[in-house]
C-alpha cells in the first residue's frame, strides 16, 4: 500500500524548506559581515560617519538601508533577521552615540518574509560603541546594538543596498 502526499502538504513543506534556506543564508551573511568588520578594525567613529551620511541621504532622498541583526528569542536561540533602516538622527552626548531610526522588518524565521503591510515600522534607538576583542590581541571594532530592546543586537547596515522609504512602504 503506497501513501501519497497531498500537493498542499508538499507545497507547505517546500515553503518551510525555503524559509530555512533563507535563514541559513542570512545567518552566514550576518556572521561574515561581523567578522569582516572586526578583521578590518572598523572603529565606531567610521561607522558614525557612515550613519551620518545615511541620515543625510534619508532626509534628502528618503533613502533607507538594508540591515541584518541578531535577535535572541526566549529560549536563548539567536538568529539573524533582515530589515530596512531609515536613519532619522544621530545623537552624540556624554561620550555615547545613538542613532534614532525606523526599522521595517522584512524577514525573520518565525514570520518568514514580511511585507510592509504586515508590520508597521518600529521606532528604534541604536547605540554605537567600540568593542575590544581580547582573544584577538586587544583588537577594536565597532558594535551596534539596539538600546530600546536588548533582544536585538549586532546591527550591520549595508550602504550599498538602498531603497526609497516611501516606496518601501507603498506610500507613493
Amino acid at each position: 500500500m503506497s501513501t501519497k502526499t497531498s500537493p498542499d502538504s508538499l507545497l507547505q513543506h517546500y515553503a518551510h524548506w525555503q524559509r530555512f534556506l533563507r535563514q541559513d543564508r542570512l545567518d552566514r551573511e550576518h556572521k561574515g559581515a561581523v567578522q569582516k568588520m572586526a578583521a578590518a578594525g572598523v572603529s565606531a567613529n567610521k561607522v558614525v560617519e557612515a550613519y551620518r551620511s545615511m541620515a543625510t541621504r534619508g532626509a534628502t532622498e528618503g533613502a533607507c538601508y538594508r540591515t541584518l541583526f541578531d535577535r535572541r528569542y526566549d529560549d536563548q536561540t539567536t538568529l539573524a533577521c533582515e530589515g530596512w533602516l531609515f536613519i532619522r538622527r544621530i545623537i552624540q552626548e556624554g561620550g555615547s552615540t545613538r542613532v534614532r531610526a525606523s526599522l521595517v522588518e522584512s524577514f525573520t524565521l518565525t514570520d518568514g518574509i514580511i511585507t510592509p503591510e504586515q508590520m508597521a515600522p518600529q521606532d528604534v534607538t541604536l547605540e554605537l560603541f567600540d568593542e575590544i576583542a581580547v582573544d584577538r590581541g586587544m583588537a577594536v571594532s565597532c558594535r551596534v546594538d539596539r538600546r530600546d530592546d536588548d533582544a536585538d543586537s549586532r546591527f550591520v547596515t549595508f550602504t550599498d543596498a538602498v531603497r526609497n522609504y516611501r516606496t518601501l512602504l507603498n506610500k507613493d
